[in-house]
């Protein structure tokens, strides 16, 4: 695999490539200069950021800009190599596997609850994700992960976070990660921003018998004319102004 026009380090480190679709996307590249959303979807990835997020999560580095499609006439994404010394070492061989013991050890540690709702759920419901994303900071450092750069999420809250970081400006462009450790999808526990931007934020969760006292709330937010979060923030000024 040869190209004079790529640098050869990033070329090192798509000959060490095996997986199908990040594969795909670094032969384009090399044979064209650049992939396009079209190109991805002509090669049958429905989600081509999807496809470009696997060869950066191998630590390859991808500018991202855009084209017009010669099939819709608006602007799509296109993508190139950048800049070989924003090459990450140690994520060629991608993610790591999580194994059912690290998993239990997460349950012990944290309950077998979403981190970020706090909702009692069944163990099987419950995901394991890098609390600082695995785009930013990789699985960390050493050989033996640690399970407090972890959380337990369900699918629902999963996405979520996984829409906020990916349009997080540290994500895109930044890429540290003492800023997403002062992050809420990092450390709702603890937090500082909400994806870079001022706010404090808590998920709150009605179970079991606790549904009707949030009915109760929801129709008292009715009454005076809001919704349930502008009630309860107003019940919360008031208890703090004593």
């Amino acid at each position: 695999m040869t190209n004079p026009r790529i640098d050869p380090r990033i070329l090192a480190l798509c000959e060490k490539v095996t997986a199908k679709r990040a594969r795909a996307v670094i032969d384009h590249i090399i044979e064209h200069g650049s992939v396009t959303n079209d190109d991805l979807s002509d090669m049958g990835y429905t989600h081509p950021p999807r496809a470009v997020r696997d060869v950066r999560e191998l630590g390859i580095p991808i500018i991202t800009g855009s084209t017009v499609s010669a099939k819709t006439g608006r602007r799509m994404g296109m993508y190139t190599f950048g800049n070989p010394d924003e090459i990450k070492a140690g994520r060629i061989d991608g993610r790591r596997a999580f194994s059912k013991a690290f998993k239990a050890e997460l349950v012990q540690r944290y309950g077998s609850r979403d981190t970020i709702t706090g909702e009692a759920l069944e163990e099987r419901y419950l995901q394991i994700d890098h609390r600082v994303p695995y785009q930013v900071a990789g699985d960390g450092a050493g050989a033996d992960l640690d399970i407090e750069d972890f959380m337990l999420l369900d699918a629902s809250s999963q996405r979520a976070k996984s829409w906020s970081c990916e349009h997080c400006r540290n994500w895109l462009e930044i890429q540290d990660s003492l800023i997403c450790a002062d992050c809420f999808w990092a450390f709702p526990e603890d937090h500082r921003h909400v994806a870079m931007m001022q706010k404090r934020r808590a998920d709150l969760t009605w179970e079991g018998d606790e549904t009707a006292e949030f009915d109760a709330l929801k129709r008292a937010a009715e009454l005076a004319s809001e919704t349930p979060s502008q009630f309860m923030k107003r019940v919360v000024r008031a208890a703090l102004k004593g």
